[in-house]
């Protein structure tokens, strides 16, 4: 599970870090702000392929707007049940199917929020999850479009998650799909359509190294509270101090 996470990186950071072509990257109009909150069909930043293999940041609202979708209620409705893929059926569900084999995309985030659900955890604790090297995170991600009744293109988006590995089991049992580097390039591959090549790539021997957690003010459960000190670590107790 993945509900919530964190983004401060201008677009110019991100299209140095992972080498993102700028030729068909993002308008000024299109920049989104700093966000340490960031919650479900909030607009967020995908990286993606574009028609000639390289890669783009774009943006996309957060949560899978199913195909089928007949209205702006509709849509905003299914947004809310889909903001997260599991890797054990996201290549069976009618909702991410397609967009898994053909639209796949990576999600950058400083770092995201879990709550404790976990005895070794106190109960709904959030906890800020982020790499020990303080890079930028990447979540394996899938997009598609919708046309409003309006007519107007739609792009929306969906992080998919696994079951936790240690440490991060400690805390809850799902976590988002991290992908190695060497393997960022195949998932991008609008070319890849063979679902059992696809799965393969999610098959990481270490899903979670290098990443680190601590415990953070009860302030983010609340959307309209933002700003860098959601991510600061705060003090449990001895007893309930993780990893």
């Amino acid at each position: 599970m993945c509900g919530r996470y964190a983004l401060s990186k201008l677009p110019a950071h991100l299209i140095e870090e992972f080498e993102i072509h700028t030729g068909e990257s993002l308008p000024a109009t299109a920049v989104l702000p700093a966000d340490w909150n960031i919650a479900p069909t909030k607009k967020i930043y995908i990286i993606r392929h574009n028609s000639e293999g390289q890669r783009e940041l774009a943006t996309a609202s957060w949560g899978l707007i199913a195909p089928w979708s007949k209205s702006d209620a509709d849509a905003v409705k299914s947004q809310s049940i889909a903001i997260n893929a599991r890797t054990e059926s996201v290549d069976e569900k009618p909702t991410f199917r397609n967009a898994f084999k053909s639209r796949r995309c990576l999600i950058p985030a400083d770092g995201y929020y879990e709550w404790a659900t976990e005895l070794a955890a106190p109960s709904k604790q959030p906890f800020y999850i982020s790499r020990s090297d303080e890079k930028t995170l990447l979540f394996a991600g899938i997009w598609d479009r919708w046309i409003s009744p309006s007519g107007e293109i739609r792009e929306s988006a969906s992080i998919i998650t696994r079951e936790a590995v240690t440490p991060l089991a400690q805390i809850h049992h799902r976590m988002p799909t991290f992908l190695p580097k060497e393997r960022w390039d195949a998932w991008l591959n609008t070319g890849l359509v063979d679902v059992a090549q696809i799965r393969k790539l999610m098959d990481v021997q270490f899903p979670a190294d290098g990443i680190q957690a601590h415990p953070v003010s009860k302030a983010v459960n609340l959307v309209r509270n933002n700003g860098p000190e959601l991510t600061t670590a705060v003090e449990l107790g001895e007893p309930e101090t993780l990893f």
